[in-house]
């Protein structure tokens, strides 16, 4: 009888060992989230900050092709110079010192201001100054200018950003004209480069201050549209006051050099024209009439100077009429070679080939006209 008892004891524990075998398939589902947890540590931080990292870096190296042209130029007049006679180096070297070293505390100035515009400045803080209507928009966006100091190769971008924000086109260009030409430091190095003459400085504002008004009426009239705003993800690090500290020294510090450049190439320059060209040849130009004031703007679309530092490079052309010199001041900071190459990579190439012979002729009529009565 016991044995009998036994064996269903025996039989249901062998009925309940199947129950756990039936309790064995969800077991694979705890090793299948195992590979998650494996794939959870990939992204790691070190990996996801180095690209931020080199981002804000990467524009502060300086500009090989401004090297370049400052070596091309400079080295081989240099050595013509040399070889030529000790008396006609030394004058060129005196030139070419006296013009960068009056220049450059300028530039610095104006990289300076340009660099704090860029950092501290918000985007569509200018474009909620302007009226809408353009024909109100232009001339306060010309006056405008005087207010906000910085070289024509901040002015391009400042004038994008304008455009992109709400502002008139013709009045985001005309800033762009009257930024780089009229702000209170181009006004008094042009003074300290005129010592005699007080009124280039009253010419000079009031040609290039015309002369972007008058540019950004016709525009606003028979000009072609800008190309749309391209669309641009907020960066965070944009509330930062460090970055916004290292913006205005990487701006700062690639303007100087880029400007810097040609500030050199243009000292260079004006002081071979005032050492190996022959007087008689200079004398033949300046007594041209109409092609003294051409030949001296077309000499500053090829040149390229900052607009802080051109004023030293005009008042060392004695031998030219203070007409044509007003004519190199008020056309070099608004279209130049450098200008066109930005102009046509910012704003392309339809706006660019209307806009630059539009503000050539319009800047040499303004310079004749204002010269002629003012000087």
């Amino acid at each position: 009888m016991p044995a009998a008892r036994s064996s269903p004891d025996a039989h249901s524990t062998t009925a309940v060992t199947p129950v756990p075998t039936d309790s064995v398939p969800p077991a694979p589902v705890p090793t299948a989230a195992a590979p998650a947890a494996r794939t959870s540590p990939v992204p790691t931080t070190p990996e996801t900050t180095a690209p931020a990292r080199r981002g804000i870096a990467g524009r502060a190296a300086p500009s090989p092709g401004s090297v370049l042209a400052v070596l091309a130029v400079v080295v081989p007049v240099g050595l013509a110079v040399f070889y030529a006679d000790a008396d006609g180096m030394r004058a060129w070297c005196t030139i070419f010192l006296a013009v960068t070293i009056q220049a450059a505390p300028f530039l610095a100035l104006g990289v300076l201001v340009s660099g704090a515009v860029a950092a501290f400045v918000p985007d569509g803080a200018l474009g909620r100054v302007l009226p809408r209507r353009a024909t109100l928009a232009v001339p306060v966006a010309g006056v405008s200018g005087a207010v906000l100091p910085g070289c024509e190769c901040s002015s391009v971008p400042v004038a994008k950003r304008l455009a992109d924000n709400g502002a008139p086109p013709a009045a985001a260009l005309t800033f762009l004209l009257a930024a780089p030409a009229i702000n209170p430091i181009v006004l008094v190095s042009t003074a300290v480069a005129f010592p005699g003459t007080p009124e280039m400085v009253a010419a000079r504002f009031v040609a290039s201050l015309a002369a972007a008004v008058l540019v950004g009426l016709v525009w606003h009239r028979f000009g072609v549209p800008l190309p749309p705003p391209a669309t641009r993800a907020a960066s965070p690090a944009r509330a930062r006051a460090a970055w916004r500290w290292g913006r205005l020294a990487e701006v700062a510090g690639h303007d100087f050099l880029h400007a810097g450049g040609f500030l050199v190439l243009g000292a260079a320059l004006a002081a071979t024209l005032n050492v190996a060209v022959p007087r008689s040849a200079l004398d033949a130009v300046s007594d041209a009439g109409p092609l003294t004031v051409l030949a001296l703007a077309a000499l500053a679309v090829l040149l390229a100077i900052c607009s802080e530092a051109d004023a030293f490079v005009a008042a060392s052309m004695t031998q030219f009429p203070l007409t044509a010199r007003l004519a190199f001041l008020v056309v070099g900071p608004m279209v130049d070679v450098k200008l066109i190459a930005m102009q046509w990579g910012t704003f392309g190439r339809r706006v660019t080939t209307v806009f630059a012979p539009l503000t050539f002729v319009t800047a040499v009529l303004s310079a004749v006209v204002v010269g002629e009565i003012l000087l």
